[in-house]
């Protein structure tokens, strides 16, 4: 089903809690039980049901620790699909209510867990499984953005004018896909110097990587890749008969859709460009030290200089406003769109991304930007203010866009504020949605999006660990 399409028709799946039933006796008859029955979650971590167990007794917020209990285990519940492939792990992710595996969408939904996986070592084997799925994938295809279990199914998309081949779900290209496996990949790697799924195919698809990045700065022409799609939804194709608008080859890698699968207006997309320089040394490194291939390794961190050069150069602009800031989209012409959309990356989770410092003077001038109604997809309504976008509608709320503001504020009040925000808005679910409309929250699109779930527990988690007391 498509994303778009999908609202909460979908029903929330009935469920008791895995949590201690001395504690929540009394929380029982407040909070109904929502989460997926034991007998039927797709994976059981002991470290995963430990941490929801001592959070839920510490914090004072019971509706937010009811909350935690549904959300935080949701990828593992409801899933993640694990086999043993050709002797290795496999790890098929989809992302809740669509049959397939994004890039981005199953990096994102296990990275909250890597810490635990230290005390599970059958964690560890599932998320290395996820690394492996996801180097057959972009070997399969490193322009696709969402890919199928089952090769022979054929997608809804088989009509999209652009190359589709068997195993693809959606080919729309999007930097950030590329971006979130490394990141993955390279967390896992610093938390356990676990090396198997680091070989030579995975240094493979690092190559192609770099490959394709580089045939995106379009310095040669407008490369290999290009998309249409005959649909009513202006942001569900692409412009310039699939190449999308011009650009100037300054540098910049074009993402010819956003993390949202909307089409960018201005290839350059500026949060996509800042993580492909992380993401590109990330990748250095470990090739560097694993892999022992010094060549891919000074491609890459080339390639991240010259990204981070043309961002220094073309990705500030002065807002009449907002002064010095970081624009959403550029083109290299000098043309820029200030914004940004609940959907990450974006310029909101440039820290949380590792790609700029959090007291970055230009960051800070662009985070004023984008929660203001400067911004012009910045939500105020009756019941709640927050970034939106223009994939479900303008007056709709991403809580993607309240999680990642709340782990990249420094100020008490302000991560009490999106907590809070998103405790008054879950529509009595006890789970996180897409988005919400800004005067009603029972007005919601898909009610099973494991990302959102699995980021508000990271959300949740940090707090405990760093801010207990905004939790009581």
């Amino acid at each position: 089903m498509n994303r778009r399409d999908f609202i909460r028709s979908t029903a929330v799946i009935a469920s008791t809690m895995a949590v201690a039933p001395n504690l929540w006796a009394a929380a029982e008859t407040s909070f109904p039980v929502v989460r997926t029955p034991e007998a039927k979650r797709k994976f059981k971590s002991a470290a995963v049901e430990k941490t929801i167990a001592q959070v839920q007794a510490s914090i004072g917020n019971k509706e937010l620790a009811w909350m935690f209990g549904n959300c935080f285990p949701n990828t593992l519940d409801t899933t993640v699909d694990f086999a043993i492939i050709d002797g290795k792990p496999d790890t098929y992710v989809i992302t809740g209510d669509i049959d397939a595996m994004w890039l981005r969408d199953s990096s994102a939904q296990v990275y909250p867990y890597l810490p635990l996986m230290k005390d599970d070592p059958h964690l560890q084997q599932l998320i290395a499984g996820v690394i492996n799925r996801q180097t057959r994938c972009i070997l399969l295809d490193p322009y696709a953005n969402a890919f199928y279990q089952d090769a022979t199914k054929v997608s809804e998309w088989k009509s999209d004018m652009t190359d589709m081949k068997p195993g693809l779900h959606e080919r729309k290209f999007e930097v950030d896909s590329l971006c979130y496996p490394i990141r993955l990949a390279y967390k896992y790697w610093k938390d356990t110097g676990d090396t198997k799924p680091f070989d030579e195919q995975w240094q493979n698809a690092i190559a192609v990587i770099l490959q394709t990045f580089r045939e995106q700065q379009r310095k040669h022409g407008k490369g290999l890749y290009h998309f249409m799609r005959r649909t009513e939804w202006q942001t569900d194709t692409v412009p310039g008969r699939g190449y999308g608008n011009p650009v100037k080859p300054v540098g910049l890698i074009c993402s010819v859709f956003r993390p949202s699968d909307d089409a960018t207006i201005f290839p350059f997309l500026v949060p996509s460009n800042f993580f492909a320089v992380v993401s590109m040394r990330q990748a250095a490194e470990m090739v560097e030290t694993i892999r022992h291939d010094q060549s891919l390794a000074s491609q890459c961190r080339a390639l991240a200089d010259e990204v981070e050069k043309a961002l220094n150069e073309y990705a500030i602009v002065n807002h009449p406003v907002a002064g010095r800031v970081y624009a959403y989209e550029v083109d290299g012409f000098g043309n820029y769109y200030c914004t940004d959309d609940g959907n990450i990356p974006n310029l909101l989770t440039l820290p949380y991304l590792g790609a700029v410092p959090v007291t970055d003077p230009v960051y800070q001038n662009t985070r004023k930007l984008l929660l203001s109604d400067k911004n012009p997809y910045y939500c105020i309504g009756k019941v709640a203010n927050g970034l939106g976008g223009p994939h479900v509608g303008r007056d709709m709320i991403w809580p993607l866009g309240l999680i990642t503001e709340g782990l990249t504020a420094t100020e008490d009040r302000e991560i009490s504020q999106c907590l809070d925000t998103l405790q008054r808005t879950h529509a009595g679910t006890g789970f996180m949605h897409e988005a919400f409309n800004k005067d009603d929250p029972k007005k919601f699109t898909r009610a099973w999006f494991a990302w959102a779930n699995t980021i508000f527990g990271e959300l949740v988690l940090k707090t405990y660990n760093e801010r207990p007391q905004l939790l009581n």
